[in-house]
């Protein structure tokens, strides 16, 4: 009797071991389907992103570039709702950086965009930063 439950443990230790060994190799199955379809997603995202390149203009790539860079998840889930609309022919004009910021902006993504003001001053392109900088030193020395 005692042999004949120790084959029986046996049998169950030996079940319960298959048994494991099926679940890990479904799961490394799985991952591997996983990381195919994440893959798959960033080579399709890339595709949209040159395909919508091809519409932009007024400084649209630069734009992009920044809102990849801040929102990258996001950015990439509106260049896919653009280019779906472009294929659809919904779409039909290019598009500028400004119209993209105020599409951004109004599905509620704030790109923040590094602005400068810039103007000529005796031939010479500085910024308004700098020549305000300039009047405030020249209005302290003369006092």
């Amino acid at each position: 009797m005692p042999q004949q439950q120790k084959e029986e443990e046996q049998k169950d230790i030996e079940f319960l071991k298959s048994r494991k060994r099926i679940e890990l190799m479904e799961q490394a199955v799985s991952l591997k389907k996983a990381k195919i379809i994440r893959q798959q997603q960033i080579a399709q995202s890339k595709t949209d992103r040159e395909y919508l390149s091809k519409y932009l203009y007024d400084q649209g790539e630069e734009f992009l570039d920044i809102a990849e860079a801040q929102f990258p998840i996001q950015t990439r889930t509106i260049v896919r709702k653009i280019v779906e609309l472009i294929k659809s022919m919904e779409i039909k004009n290019r598009i500028s950086g400004r119209e993209l910021l105020a599409l951004f902006r109004s599905v509620g993504v704030n790109v923040r965009i590094n602005t400068t003001i810039q103007i000529e001053d005796h031939g010479k392109i500085i910024s308004l930063q700098d020549k305000l900088k300039q009047k405030y030193e020249e209005l302290s020395s003369d006092t």
